[in-house]
């Protein structure tokens, strides 16, 4: 019997190609979704999708989802508490492996995997190491379809929220951005694919300026606060059964 895994999935493009690429090695079976939500935007957190998207990519996916209710600005020790409890939660359920789309940021790696360690759980990481410019050109190729749906401005600027990626966005993508936005340049939802049963309809909305503070202790050698442009997704009611 294989190992049951939870997926991490954040609605974006390199979270669709992980579950692709691990449903294709069929090492593990993955049992739900796990995705982190601002609780005070009711969206996926960083990404800013609306819940009722998740939802429906969710059931496209045919696996079931659930929801991790983060604060808007959380402290490491309250993210870690949250994380913690619902790991142990999902443990119980006989769940052993946690996913991952994560490619090549090592800090983050071994935060993941110690934390899953200390409890007993294994990390899995299906993009890891590849390189990204051949991986996103892998995710167009295989009929994926993302759209741009946060940009970091520090990397990128408004223009770039809401477009759909293709050649082109590649192209018009500055030198020192990753193509898979892996530092954080921008981030994305994922509409349809070779993993979805059905495509999620939505509309493009309004693009929201929205700043945070930038932490003390960051390493950034950037001044003022971290600027990021939302292109506003706005659902549209389907049908799907």
């Amino acid at each position: 019997m294989k190992p049951k895994a939870v997926f991490n999935w954040s609605s974006g493009k390199d979270s669709a190609l992980a579950l692709y690429a691990i449903q294709k090695e069929n090492n593990v079976k993955v049992t739900s979704l796990l995705t982190s939500i601002n609780t005070e935007y009711q969206r996926v957190s960083m990404h800013g999708v609306p819940i009722s998207l998740l939802e429906q990519q969710a059931k496209s996916l045919d696996l079931p989802l659930i929801k991790m209710e983060i604060p808007k600005e959380p402290t490491m020790e309250e993210y870690q508490k949250i994380m913690a409890e619902t790991m142990n939660r999902l443990q119980s359920q006989g769940i052993t492996h946690s996913v991952f789309g994560d490619i090549f940021l090592e800090d983050l790696r071994n935060y993941r995997e110690e934390q899953l360690k200390s409890i007993g759980m294994k990390a899995v990481f299906p993009l890891w190491k590849k390189n990204t410019l051949e991986l996103i050109y892998e995710f167009i190729d295989l009929g994926f379809k993302t759209i741009v749906s946060c940009v970091n401005e520090t990397y990128l600027d408004k223009s770039f929220a809401g477009r759909v990626i293709d050649e082109n966005f590649i192209k018009d993508l500055p030198e020192n951005v990753d193509p898979c936005g892996e530092n954080g340049e921008f981030h994305t939802f994922t509409f349809d694919g070779p993993i979805f049963n059905f495509p999620i309809e939505f509309e493009v909305g309004e693009i929201v300026k929205k700043t945070y503070p930038r932490p003390k202790e960051s390493e950034d050698k950037h001044d003022g606060d971290y600027v990021f442009w939302f292109c506003d997704l706005v659902p549209k009611i389907q049908a799907h059964t």
